[in-house]
């Protein structure tokens, strides 16, 4: 015991001599007098305390002001998981421009309080907000902040980790920004302590596949949902209601086509094909037997599972359904990126499934059909 007190005080020695060759070290040897440092903090980490941290903490902060990348990141990585590292350099890498050294820190540093985490939410990008975002503790404040200002993987993030508390107002800005989006809304109404009347509205929004998740993992919610999805209904439907294409030719073209038997996958995949927008969206109406605005949001609007759903109950093949993705980016209503994704969740879709949604969706009153049908 005598031996390693003596050996802590040489090493405490020896990094105060160090700190005074600090300001005429280059930048090379600075990164390498860090790489010693950090090596005697790591080893005695959990015999130091109270002055000997400061020592550290001093040391640290000023051999980081003027070393590579490559040395900052290698300093994050090794300080990040110990729970008493210095305070004052976990806050400095914490605050880097630069992800590969602040994240190691933003995701596992205990040191960073609410305050300074919301702070760097607000003036920092989305890389740091993802790194927050994978803490395994977060609080209210912390959470409110990264859902108002986080992108979607970010909101998925938050959404998906059980260490993440959510307010009321947080919840109300998953719900608002989940609209369209049904693996958030789905991950949204999973959360066990989302309130009744912010689960309502968000079930209002979602599709007919998440609302049927949603339904039945929240039953003891079912007055709440269904008085929600009541009031929705006509608000929705107006909303969508303008259709963004004239569709009287391309509803009449088509049903000359089944009427003449001649409707089938084939024809649809050479519109698609040609780009003709309107005669897929219309033929999907037609071949689902749903109402031409409903096919007209799926097609345009929404960024939920609607269209697979109904390309997999008419048996479409996924080549067809490519060709229909395909052309919903080439009219900007779809990532080219998202294309891949869709197509994955159209070969996971079960049949069945699919039939028992669209005819969910059929026996559902429809209003204010200003679109032909």
């Amino acid at each position: 015991m005598v031996s390693d007190t003596l050996a802590m005080t040489a090493q405490l020695a020896l990094i105060k001599e160090i700190d005074g060759t600090i300001t005429s070290a280059s930048p090379d040897r600075r990164s390498k007098i860090l790489g010693k440092i950090t090596d005697l903090f790591v080893e005695g980490a959990n015999e130091f305390a109270g002055e000997d941290i400061s020592i550290f903490d001093d040391v640290f902060v000023r051999l980081v002001a003027n070393i590579e990348q490559s040395a900052r990141e290698l300093l994050a990585k090794r300080l990040a998981p110990i729970r008493n590292s210095p305070p004052q350099i976990i806050r400095a890498l914490a605050f880097d421009d630069t992800v590969k050294v602040a994240g190691p820190v933003l995701i596992q540093a205990v040191q960073l309080d609410d305050k300074t985490l919301v702070e760097i939410a607000k003036t920092k990008g989305q890389g740091h907000m993802l790194a927050i975002s994978q803490r395994a503790v977060l609080n209210e404040p912390v959470t409110d902040a990264l859902v108002e200002l986080g992108d979607r993987e970010v909101l998925i993030n938050i959404v998906d980790n059980f260490g993440a508390s959510i307010s009321r107002t947080g919840f109300s800005t998953l719900v608002r920004r989940s609209e369209g989006d049904d693996m958030l809304a789905d991950l949204v109404g999973s959360r066990p302590e989302i309130p009744a009347p912010l689960l309502g509205a968000l079930v209002a929004k979602a599709s007919l596949a998440v609302r049927a998740k949603l339904e039945a993992a929240h039953p003891e919610a079912k007055a709440e949902i269904h008085r929600a999805v009541t009031e929705a209904a006509g608000r929705v439907e107006a909303r969508i209601a303008s259709p963004l294409f004239d569709y009287t030719a391309a509803m009449a073209a088509i049903e000359s086509l089944k009427q003449a038997g001649k409707l089938d996958e084939g024809v649809l995949a050479a519109f698609a094909k040609s780009g003709a927008f309107a005669e897929v969206t219309a033929a999907l109406a037609i071949m689902c037997d749903v109402p031409l605005q409903f096919v007209e949001r799926a097609m345009t609007r929404d960024q939920s599972e609607n269209l697979v759903v109904l390309a997999k109950a008419i048996g479409l093949s996924s080549s067809t359904v490519n060709e229909i993705l395909l052309l919903r980016a080439k009219r900007g209503f779809l990532a080219q990126l998202e294309i891949a994704q869709r197509l994955a969740r159209f070969n996971r879709l079960q049949f069945g499934t699919a039939q028992e949604i669209v005819r969910l969706h059929r026996a559902r009153p429809q209003r204010n059909p200003s679109m032909p049908r």
